[in-house]
């Protein structure tokens, strides 16, 4: 049985306890510092950030709701004449 490799797209949102997400920016934080790799658990799948990602704050704003949005974006690699490399992002908000 041949086993393939593609991923569903997905938009997951996750709330943590405020200690939690800290604990997650300041290992996101070290990560950046030091120019390594980041590596996260979302909703069951770990998702593995390349140290070259890019990185943006969006804010956006509807009635009385406002949000903040941390992304980091970053290409998966693609397999030699498989398939495109597809973007992923990485929401913190």
């Amino acid at each position: 049985m041949k086993r393939t490799t593609s991923r569903k797209n997905r938009d997951i949102e996750r709330g943590y306890p405020v200690a939690d997400f800290i604990a997650k920016l300041r290992r996101l934080a070290d990560a950046l510092e030091s120019a390594k790799p980041f590596s996260i658990q979302v909703a069951g799948q770990r998702l593995h950030v390349p140290a070259d990602a890019r990185f943006n704050i969006e804010h956006e704003r509807e009635g009385a709701s406002e949000e903040l949005e941390f992304q980091l974006k970053w290409k998966r690699a693609s397999k030699p004449a498989r398939r495109k490399a597809t973007e992923h992002s990485l929401l913190l908000t």
